[in-house]
């Protein structure tokens, strides 16, 4: 069936408004929010400029517009490594890293939008497994800081390269076998009952020499006051008792006397 020439042109004409209905739909606005940079594609092909917050133009269909985020982010997982003391230990860290603005051209063309997964994972495995393995499994649990700040920093120098800023990394967390967590609980209680018993030891001998000390003040006091008795004392307590006998009599004479009660003869004056 041929087609006339109207009805060429008709067809010809709901193409060009279809064109036009579709790139209208696409657009040849785009924005740019903060936070985020974008990569203009032309063919498919990544552009050098990483482009920055505001409205932007691009041509329909032949160029399109890939976001990325650079604002502060975090990446997490899951990881198993071998200690010094050839302890199995899984981990759960947290990396808190951003974008370098100006490299996200390249991060696109190398990585894509992907990169958690095709960068940060591996590396980070790779890291855990390199530092876990200069601790022990006890140093593990008692310098987590310190075993953090050594994964960061290895980690921020390689990924750097990659157009990838760690900020801080933290590991939430350490898990060790069931046997080890056993033997860490027994160590544990151990070391407590030693102190314990250290403690005891310590007040007993505090004790003990307290003691000491009050008998040796004891036989002191009692050596002053044997020493402090003389005859003259005596004699002067002898006084004393008499005196005190003196000014508790009645004046009157006894009635009896000896140890048999014999009566006294009464005297007439």
């Amino acid at each position: 069936m041929l087609i006339s020439t109207k009805g060429k042109i008709q067809l010809l004409a709901f193409g060009l408004v279809a064109l036009l209905l579709i790139g209208m739909f696409f657009g040849p606005v785009y924005t740019v929010d903060e936070g985020e940079r974008a990569v203009l594609l032309t063919w498919g092909k990544a552009g050098d400029e990483s482009i920055g917050p505001g409205l932007h133009f691009k041509w329909p269909f032949i160029q399109s517009a890939v976001k990325f985020d650079v604002r502060t982010q975090k990446y997490e997982a899951a990881a198993s490594a071998a200690s010094k003391d050839l302890q199995m230990v899984q981990s759960n860290i947290a990396v808190i890293y951003h974008l370098d603005t100006e490299m996200v051209p390249e991060i696109y063309g190398t990585l894509g939008q992907n990169y958690g997964d095709k960068i940060i994972q591996p590396q980070l495995q790779e890291v855990l497994k390199a530092i876990t393995a200069k601790f022990s499994a006890d140093q593990l649990v008692t310098n987590r800081s310190n075993v953090a700040n050594n994964v960061q920093d290895m980690l921020r120098e390689r990924l750097l390269p990659y157009g990838i800023y760690v900020e801080s990394t933290a590991i939430t967390n350490f898990e060790f076998s069931e046997s080890f967590n056993n033997a860490i609980e027994a160590k544990v209680t151990a070391q407590q009952q030693k102190q314990k018993a250290e403690m005891d030891l310590q007040r007993i001998k505090i004790e003990t020499e307290q003691a000491v000390v009050k008998a040796k003040g004891e036989a002191e006091a009692l050596k002053v006051q044997r020493e402090a008795v003389t005859p003259e004392l005596i004699e002067l307590r002898k006084i004393e008792v008499q005196r005190m006998a003196i000014e508790k009599w009645d004046g009157k004479l006894p009635t009896y006397t000896g140890a048999n009660g014999v009566p006294m003869i009464g005297i007439s004056v």
